[in-house]
């Protein structure tokens, strides 16, 4: 436990306002009378000041857990400690704004000598992110109640909130899958469990492949080709350039909500997922498998915030194997800012298969007021439809996802606009 840190501001109960008064109107009414009743006042005070001591409290801030989910309640244990008596100990928990209390987020103890004490407070899981708690504010008062020291106990507790993301009942197929055994299927032929076609029997072909019972309708050999089991890589692009904001969400927090149902999806059907955050500030991950990458892209992105720079950043800076030449890429983005485009047009033109999924940021506009504000809502909306224009001549499929619309009509679009060509990028 950190103890008490910061200078103590020693506070005087309006008791000496009392005696103060009382002393005036003495001098100036003449009466001694108002002396005597502001003797046993002032003694008090006297005695509590010369007794008053800077106590040493050490606060400890812990959570019942360090991970939750948008939504869910954590409770935040605050253990307090201290070598002489305390007779009323005050805790204020400092707490984000993504962060709630079910109720007051303050605490009322009393300490013994060298004893120990304990509160908790229940939080609420507002929004997605990593969300400091602490520190806390200490006031300790004294056994007369007229001093009281106030300082700020360093520390506290990280807590990690994940996104609650839409369910999605379909996901996107890339182009071209791994040598990996997976849970799509193959475009190319082999041994697998899907049908593909019958042929007729060739010298080489295993016997096991002969379908006995077309075989024996036609009276000449025939075997099954069907689809092999393969997996495939996946990387999901976020930018975080810009965001339209509403109140408290945005498109940020739609497109992360997202980008964690794409990558728990795609991970749970054995691809290889990584991660490219596109902003202010550049990360990524390079693709993996199992449980443990969906925590680390989760991770990743939950200190993702709209970072003003007017830095023109270009992909070249990433790592070779973070773009694997047979990847499937899936950008979340508003379409805000040019920077963005850019780089999923540079994707584009090196050959990648690409799918964007647009965070309309329209809806989190503000109606327009006047006749003005109506001309530059419709200048903006063709510059939009511009920006997708040239996106879709590039061959990347572009899909609009609305805010309080469910994501999969938006998926099963892209996956039918899919480009009839591809191309390995060199």
């Amino acid at each position: 436990m950190t103890p008490l840190r910061g200078r103590s501001v020693v506070r005087v109960a309006g008791t000496a306002w009392l005696v103060a008064v009382l002393l005036v109107l003495a001098l100036a009414l003449g009466l001694p009378v108002l002396v005597a009743v502001a003797a046993p006042f002032a003694v008090a005070l006297a005695i509590g000041l010369a007794l008053a001591a800077t106590p040493e409290v050490a606060v400890a801030v812990t959570l019942d857990r360090e991970r939750a989910v948008e939504g869910d309640r954590v409770t935040a244990h605050l253990a307090v400690r201290s070598p002489q008596p305390v007779h009323r100990v005050e805790l204020t928990l400092s707490l984000p704004d993504a962060v709630a209390t079910e109720g007051p987020a303050r605490a009322a103890l009393r300490l013994g000598a060298g004893g120990e004490a304990a509160a908790a407070i229940e939080l609420r899981c507002l929004r997605w992110g990593a969300q400091r708690i602490g520190p806390v504010e200490v006031r300790a008062w004294d056994q007369m109640g007229l001093v009281a020291h106030r300082g700020w106990a360093a520390g506290g507790a990280t807590l990690r909130v994940y996104p609650r993301p839409p369910r999605l009942r379909a996901l996107l197929q890339p182009a071209r899958t791994l040598v990996h055994t997976g849970n799509q299927l193959a475009r190319q032929r082999g041994d697998g469990i899907e049908f593909s076609d019958l042929r007729a029997f060739v010298p080489g072909d295993r016997v096991r492949r002969i379908n006995w019972r077309v075989t024996a309708r036609r009276g000449a050999p025939f075997v099954t080709l069907r689809h092999p089991e393969r997996n495939s890589d996946v990387i999901l692009f976020l930018d975080s350039f810009r965001d339209a904001r509403l109140g408290t969400e945005g498109t940020l927090d739609l497109a992360v909500r997202a980008l964690t149902s794409l990558a728990a999806g795609h991970l749970g059907r054995r691809d290889r997922v990584g991660l490219i955050g596109f902003g202010g500030v550049l990360r990524w991950l390079k693709p993996g498998t199992g449980i443990g990458q969906l925590y680390r892209v989760v991770d990743a992105v939950l200190d993702t915030e709209v970072v003003l720079s007017y830095a023109w950043k270009d992909l070249d800076v990433l790592p070779r194997r973070m773009l694997p030449p047979a990847a499937m890429v899936v950008a979340l983005t508003p379409l805000l800012d040019p920077r963005g485009i850019r780089a999923m047009l540079d994707l584009a033109a090196r050959g990648y298969d690409l799918a964007i999924v647009e965070v309309d940021p329209e809806r989190f506009a503000p109606a327009p007021r006047d006749r003005v504000e109506q001309l530059a809502l419709r200048l903006w909306r063709l510059t939009r439809d511009a920006r997708r224009r040239e996106l879709r001549q590039a061959g990347i499929r572009v899909g609009t996802w609305a805010r309080d619309e469910p994501l999969d009509p938006v998926l099963a679009g892209l996956l039918a606009a899919r480009r009839p060509r591809w191309r390995v990028p060199a």
